[in-house]
């Protein structure tokens, strides 16, 4: 199962354990289970502190292994083999069980240890899923901490008759005591916050606590990023207060673009972003969504949804963009449930089936591609005469035998059971008639929308809603900049957010001293 390099680095990993780990394996006479043991065995094979216990028992799920150390409490679980994107919360899972200490806040650690209640978490996740391992790995280190959290993370693929049973048909998502808790990225503090009711009043009082910055950063993606970096190098009071650090770029695959780095993946290069401005003395406010900006006695005050005002001198606006959705009736009604934005996480709960792709663009065009190597068939919807991506993206999906392109679609409907999606129905524009498909899911991938909704009326917006900068990252109002995905700079990449987070920082640092 494991490579040497795998095994070496492993190895290494498990040096840290202070305490004897043991892997509890439930099995039965399948393929899979046989893949689990070698597993374990391996694991096992690299640390003198980990042993394996295999039983033939009437676990609720098999194969599955629990992970425990002998006189804790722990209650954590895999049930399938934790590899691709969850190896990484298999190694963290046997580091936290075997004590070695996790990277996590201390008074996160105390409010986890204080949660009243017996929590049972059951994780559905597929092992292509880039957001699912944020959720598993918060689950786990909860296990770890209280007793009376019990966390299992079910690999959708494997056990589909629950995925079918639950109606699951987008992951990461999470049951609660037997019931639907949350679906997509979550971080720990999101999920204690919606555990402890007094997260957010307890929050917003200490945000209204804090003193007047030089710069406040709104935003936490590259643009953000960048601009914090900038901003405290010049040894100014510098604030970033963010809905999710890292913004977009958690949802996205694979980079392959950014100067200087080869290849990585979203969430690696989003939490490589937050260390490297973690090493500059910036105050950074997570989980906050802003709601209004206005103006008053010198300063630009940003008002949050939790009810706290930061205060400062000079803001840069960096809230990127998101999905853009079709608008269609059906797609709010089903979304989770069959629509979906994200082939990467979503596209193997769909292993078999039929699905439609809406967007003739590279990543509409991209999404196919994938996605044919699971489902059944895709149907491709594109509203223009042509396909609009690469043309060798185009060349693969037509040599693709499972691909229907449908040019000139404009799509008019989803349809759904009033449980999940069966069907698409779009009109050809060539000369109006209407046809539906029979289908299972839908995925949307037909480009982004600013996020400058709580901005209408108080600064100049562009007729497509971005923010209006000039060659500075000046906006309409003085002292506020914008940078990144949200402002009218055209071609929206990774690199060109930074290098435009990095301008404005500089402009309302010279903003600052000439005022």
């Amino acid at each position: 199962m494991l490579d040497n390099t795998l095994k070496t680095q492993l190895k290494s990993y498990l040096e840290r354990l202070t305490r004897p780990v043991q892997l509890v394996a439930s099995l039965d006479d399948s393929k899979t289970s046989g893949e689990m043991q070698e597993l374990l065995r391996e694991i096992a094979e690299l640390s003198e502190k980990i042993s394996v216990v295999e039983q033939r028992d009437d676990a609720e799920r098999k194969p599955s292994f629990a992970i425990t150390s002998p006189g804790q409490a722990i209650s954590l679980r895999f049930a399938g083999i934790p590899m691709g994107h969850e190896f990484t919360s298999l190694v963290l899972a046997l580091l936290q069980t075997g004590g070695h200490p996790p990277k996590v806040d201390a008074d996160v650690i105390q409010q986890i240890q204080q949660l009243d209640g017996d929590f049972h978490f059951e994780t559905y996740i597929s092992l292509s899923c880039q957001n699912c391992p944020e959720v598993v790995q918060s689950l786990n280190l909860m296990a770890v901490l209280n007793p009376r959290i019990q966390s299992v993370t079910i690999d959708g693929a494997l056990f589909q008759s629950e995925v079918e049973q639950r109606q699951i048909m987008a992951v990461p998502t999470v049951y609660l005591n037997g019931q639907v808790f949350g679906q997509g990225r979550m971080s720990v503090e999101e999920i204690l916050a919606k555990l402890d009711t007094g997260t957010t009043q307890r929050a917003a009082e200490k945000l209204n606590a804090k003193e007047t910055y030089d710069v406040l950063i709104v935003g936490g993606g590259p643009a953000g990023a960048a601009a914090a970096i900038y901003a405290a190098r010049k040894g100014i009071r510098t604030g970033v207060v963010a809905e999710r650090f890292g913004g977009q770029v958690l949802d996205t695959m694979s980079i392959e673009n950014f100067v200087s780095v080869t290849e990585t993946e979203g969430p690696k290069f989003a939490a490589a972003l937050e260390q490297h401005v973690k090493t500059y003395d910036v105050d950074i406010n997570n989980l906050q969504r802003a709601e209004k900006l206005v103006q008053k006695d010198g300063l630009t005050e940003v008002q949050l949804a939790s009810g706290a005002t930061l205060r400062a001198k000079s803001v840069i606006l960096a809230t990127g963009a998101r999905w853009r959705e079709v608008n269609v009736p059906g797609e709010k009604e089903y979304r989770n449930h069959g629509v979906a934005y994200c082939p990467h996480c979503d596209g193997p709960l769909f292993k078999g089936k039929r699905v439609a792709v809406i967007g003739g663009g590279n990543s509409g065009v991209e999404a196919a591609i994938d996605l044919a190597g699971i489902v059944s068939h895709v149907t491709l919807l594109e509203f223009a005469a042509e396909l609009r991506a690469d043309a060798v993206l185009q060349r693969k999906l037509h040599s693709l035998p499972n691909v229907t392109v449908i040019t000139q679609a404009q799509t008019t409907e989803i349809h759904g059971d009033g449980q999940k999606v069966n069907g698409i129905s779009y009109q050809d524009r060539s000369n109006n008639s209407v046809h539906r498909v029979e289908l299972e899911g839908v995925f949307v991938q037909i480009g982004l929308v600013p996020n400058t909704e709580w901005l209408k009326d108080t600064l100049s917006l562009s007729r497509h809603g971005e923010i209006e900068v000039n060659a500075r990252g000046q906006t309409s109002l003085p002292g506020v900049f914008a940078a990144g995905d949200v402002t009218t700079v055209p071609y929206k990449q990774i690199v060109i957010a930074v290098g435009e987070g990095a301008k404005a920082a500089l402009s309302a640092f010279d903003y600052l001293i000439r005022s």
